[in-house]
């Protein structure tokens, strides 16, 4: 049986799962956190925002494709995947997103799920600040996650 993409209204923070469960968002590689989805995590979880400034600040391994797995209850994880060169717009017009580095982060998610059991649950990542489009996410997310069986929901607030 094929895995799809379950779609479903509801708040991405508040995953349903009797599995373990890691929430996945995009973060630029600037250490910069304040806009758009973050603001939900932060206002449920303080660790992920100020493990994603940690890690900024150590610049252990922070870059582009890069993912931080934050925990922050007992079957939950944040992932921080950088997917996003900066915040704005380069000179020739192109939106932060970066979709090769979204590939390789989902490609890291995966085996994090795999080892931990876990589902996979998001909004629409990279559409929002980052100015991706759901078409060329969605393909990324099929070719990762889903080819490995690894169960996801995005949400839609």
């Amino acid at each position: 049986m094929k895995t799809q993409i379950t779609y479903k209204n509801g708040d991405a923070t508040a995953p349903i799962s009797p599995k373990n469960k890691v929430i996945v968002h995009i973060c630029n590689d600037i250490g910069a956190w304040g806009k758009g989805f973050v603001l939900a995590i932060s206002k449920r979880w303080r660790e992920p925002e100020k493990k994603y400034k940690e890690w900024y600040k150590s610049k252990q391994d922070f870059e582009l494709g890069e993912v931080q797995f934050v925990q922050v209850e007992p079957d939950l994880w944040v992932a921080n995947l950088i997917g996003q060169n900066k915040i704005y717009k380069d000179k020739d017009g192109n939106p932060p997103i970066r979709y090769e580095a979204v590939l390789s982060g989902l490609e890291k998610l995966t085996q994090f799920a795999l080892e931990n059991n876990a589902t996979v649950h998001m909004p629409r990542i990279g559409c929002g600040l980052a100015g991706g489009t759901w078409d060329k996410i969605e393909p990324l997310i099929e070719a990762t996650l889903l080819a490995n069986e690894v169960e996801v929901t995005v949400y839609d607030f």
